[in-house]
């Protein structure tokens, strides 16, 4: 017998028995523990700043978070349905069929088995999905570079400047574990359950076609290339059955709202319509060009070096070849929040769903020489997150 048989062979007796979930899922919440610690330590950090300033400022510390802006909204779809339009004084009709229905379906199931009230049920839904967000960051994280680095990467975008609206009853946490996961997935070959979260996802944000872009153009290059080296469709179709079936599956939630709002409203592009009156149809930039060349000087270089280090920071992913899926997924949240003719303060709430981003600098924070350093360094920003938060929800809004 040779020497490898003897290293590979296995004691005689009964086979093991298939390995069960359980375990796995046991050990891999005990590896994102740290993670999740973290994250949930910068959020509430955020919420006691935030809960001592609305107390000292004599405010409802409640309110801002499930209670006005796109709150309200979601809120009035999960007890009347879609229904609600609302005429502005310039002639502007806002309709709720701008907003999509996984969140309202959520707040109106938890609300009708618990005591909670559609808010309370909103911000329940916030809260755990920021949590599952944070793991979902951190399973892409530790799977690129390692487990330290995906413990900070949650962390960071758990400090991110407009983390606040994280512990708001909106959309974009459930959103962003959604794609986290989705990726993750893809990442480890299981397309089936990637194109089913993305079908999720695109019941949540528009910007669901981000992910969809991710997975298609992930799957387009890889046929083709396998396609090339073997110059045979039959097998590599074959072999890559379940990624196209994951692709096929990936658009559909996304599309299945898009027709939904076609047949309410009578018309094959009324989704888009209705987003156009809302102010966020695609320009191509010019809002934003814009609105930068109407500030004072020094706001618009600020702002444009902030646009600049927003494009480094998309050069540095791409240095690290960061794979194709995180990184298409990552590009195409931030070009179409640039490329929107939306609200301009919305567009950093828009982009933080783009956790790729922060893999750049979470490897530069763990090039610090000590740990201590990095945690310094990760307080500080949390901090500062927690005091703009504040500062923010007690603002005329809307972030």
């Amino acid at each position: 017998m040779s020497d490898h048989q003897l290293r590979t062979r296995t004691p005689a007796g009964p086979a093991p028995g298939p390995r069960t979930p359980g375990p796995r899922a046991a050990a891999a919440f005990r590896a994102a523990a740290p993670a999740l610690a973290v994250y949930a330590g910068a959020r509430a950090l955020g919420l006691l700043a935030f809960w001592a300033a609305a107390s000292a400022a004599g405010k409802d510390p409640l309110g801002p978070l499930s209670g006005r802006w796109d709150s309200v909204w979601y809120q009035r779809i999960a007890e009347n349905g879609y229904r609600y339009t609302v005429t502005l004084p310039d002639g502007s009709v806002h309709s709720d069929l701008a907003f999509f229905p996984l969140l309202p379906a959520l707040e109106r199931s938890l609300s009708e088995v618990t005591p909670l009230t559609l808010g309370g049920a909103g911000l329940l839904v916030a809260w755990t999905a920021g949590l599952l967000a944070a793991w979902g960051i951190y399973a892409v994280g530790a799977h690129l570079r390692g487990r330290r680095t995906g413990v900070v990467l949650a962390a960071l975008w758990g400090v991110y400047p407009t983390a606040f609206v994280q512990s708001m009853a909106y959309t974009e946490t459930l959103f962003t574990a959604l794609a986290a996961w989705a990726l993750y997935a893809a990442l480890r070959g299981r397309w089936i359950v990637a194109g089913a979260l993305c079908v999720l996802a695109g019941l949540t944000r528009p910007t669901a076609a981000a992910l969809i872009a991710a997975l298609a153009i992930t799957a387009a290059v890889t046929l083709v290339r396998e396609y090339r080296d073997e110059r045979r469709a039959g097998p590599v179709l074959r072999r890559n059955a379940r990624m196209i079936a994951g692709v096929a599956l990936a658009p559909l939630g996304w599309l299945a709202y898009v027709v939904f709002v076609a047949v309410r409203e009578g018309s094959p592009f009324a989704y888009f319509e209705v987003q156009a009156q809302w102010g966020n149809n695609i320009d191509g930039g010019r809002a934003l060009a814009a609105f930068i060349a109407g500030l004072p000087w020094p706001a618009a270089l600020g702002l444009c070096a902030a646009l600049g280090l927003l494009g480094w920071l998309v050069v540095l992913c791409v240095r690290q070849r960061q794979p194709l899926p995180v990184l298409v997924y990552a590009i195409t949240i931030v070009v179409i929040s640039l490329i929107g003719a939306g609200y301009f303060g919305s567009r950093p709430r828009l982009m933080m769903p783009a956790f790729p981003l922060l893999l750049p600098p979470a490897v530069a924070l763990l090039r610090l020489r000590t740990t201590g350093r990095t945690a310094a360094a990760l307080a500080v920003l949390a901090c500062a997150s927690a005091a703009y938060g504040a500062w923010t929800l007690l603002g005329s809004g809307p972030p």
